[in-house]
């Protein structure tokens, strides 16, 4: 099958269940609801070796905050048990120091109560109070007060969504990369949370030589190693392959993300085929074959 002259493999996205957490930062402009959304949200590409796996769904304009000023959606992706301890430090460790910043719920789901707890930085001067139609924590800072909600959300959700873009050169795997995060970015309930939405280092489970190693580097989609690995999954021409890692509010959201994406990535030069990575479906329950998505 091929779409736009680029081959579509013959294979599947191997997705799997996590639990996330969607709320809405904002503050006195765009600039700076975006600054602490960005450091909210960092670290957090790989539940690999970060805490959590996090990103920025979309910017809002004031008309659709709470409050009536610029904000950021952001979803913060993590097993259900250490969800709640990262909300926790993220927002108390990147929001509630960043000038004019406030943190609203958004979304359905179970209720965590990370306001409340974030109350004792206030030492006592912090207050309870019913503001924006929400039940608010305001604390006394420096610059006035932060305001927090009570209580924000946390529900299941699905992770590693993905695709992988095999191009004949560096240039053109960006140019498709960023193509195919843009339109991504134009999906709602969805995040791409590796650099710029892109991996220049996919990864398999595990190791072929080192025991100790969670996950080493996935040799079937190194352009260095296409002539020394016997199962190279990389076309002659293949000189530098990119991959689109895609969480989100559930499969439906993920799936049509990926079609999103990989529609855009086709239409780059130099495009050879598109690709997904799994693991023999042992790793998720949640397996989006490539050309059912066309």
């Amino acid at each position: 099958m091929k779409l736009g002259g680029v081959e579509i493999v013959d294979t599947f996205a191997e997705a799997f269940e996590c639990w996330y957490s969607s709320f809405v930062i904002t503050a006195a402009s765009e600039r700076w609801a975006r600054i602490a959304a960005t450091e909210a949200t960092g670290f957090a590409t790989s539940l690999i070796g970060c805490g959590a796996e996090a990103g920025i769904e979309r910017v809002l304009p004031p008309e659709s905050t709470p409050d009536s000023r610029p904000g950021c959606s952001v979803m913060v992706f993590a097993p259900k048990k250490s969800l709640p301890q990262q909300l926790l430090m993220r927002i108390g460790q990147c929001v509630l120091t960043a000038p004019t910043a406030r943190v609203f719920s958004n979304g359905e789901g179970e209720k965590v109560d990370i306001g409340y707890r974030l109350r004792y930085f206030g030492d006592g001067y912090e207050e309870v109070r019913s503001l924006y139609g929400r039940e608010m924590v305001a604390i006394p800072v420096m610059m006035g007060e932060f305001l927090v909600e009570r209580e924000l959300t946390m529900a299941r959700g699905v992770a590693g969504g993905n695709f992988i873009i095999i191009a004949t050169s560096q240039k053109s795997a960006l140019e498709a990369g960023e193509l195919a995060v843009n339109a991504v970015a134009g999906v709602e309930g969805v995040i791409t949370p590796f650099p710029g939405g892109l991996v220049a280092s996919g990864s398999k489970v595990g190791s072929r030589k080192y025991s100790f190693m969670k996950a080493t580097t996935n040799e079937r989609f190194c352009p260095t190693l296409r002539d020394r690995v016997e199962d190279s999954e990389l076309p002659e021409g293949a000189g530098a392959v990119v991959e689109v890692v895609i969480n989100g509010i559930s499969v439906e959201a993920v799936r049509r993300a990926m079609h999103a994406g990989i529609e855009a990535a086709c239409r780059a030069e130099g495009v050879l085929a598109i690709s997904a990575g799994n693991y023999g479906g042992k790793l998720g329950k949640y397996h989006v074959h490539l050309r059912e998505l066309f």
